[in-house]
């Protein structure tokens, strides 16, 4: 099962390799993983996302929360937390294929960043349903390069 997880840490030396190694030391794979100061300067977020079993998580998520510098823990359940994720990508769009991939752009309303000769950057923001929905559909016009945040979560 998918888990969005989010750990409120004060910002201290060291505390993101105690939180991951635990998460690792137990054997879950992190699919993603995003870390960023948060208003308060002496706060930081870390929002984890791993695959595993729900007994197995709880246990590793009690032993989070007893970790040095962890000020809060939240495991979101399915529809409590809203989700985003950014996503740059860089796509071919020669003359011929350009106002096509325009018109993607558009249905999901992207921002086009960049624009060379025969390719173009893309930003977009949204769900992870949203993400792959827009990477399968300009994957034809041959994706370049690509840039992901990871997932991004605040409870509702």
């Amino acid at each position: 099962m998918r888990h969005t997880i989010s750990i409120l840490v004060e910002n201290k030396f060291g505390v993101l390799a105690r939180v991951t190694g635990l998460f690792s030391g137990r054997g879950f794979n992190i699919d993603s993983l995003n870390v960023a100061p948060t208003h308060e300067a002496a706060l930081s977020r870390i929002t984890v996302v791993l695959k595993g079993d729900d007994s197995a998580l709880d246990l590793a998520i009690k032993q989070v929360r007893k970790l040095v510098n962890v000020v809060e823990v939240t495991d979101f359940k399915e529809g409590q937390a809203v989700q985003r994720e950014l996503v740059l990508v860089k796509v071919k769009a020669s003359a011929k294929t350009r106002s096509e991939v325009m018109q993607i752009c558009e249905i999901f309303r992207t921002k086009i960043v960049n624009v060379d000769h025969n390719e173009l950057i893309i930003e977009l923001v949204g769900d992870s349903a949203k993400v792959s929905a827009f990477l399968g559909l300009l994957a034809p016009f041959g994706i370049i390069e690509l840039a992901r945040t990871g997932t991004l979560a605040l409870k509702r």
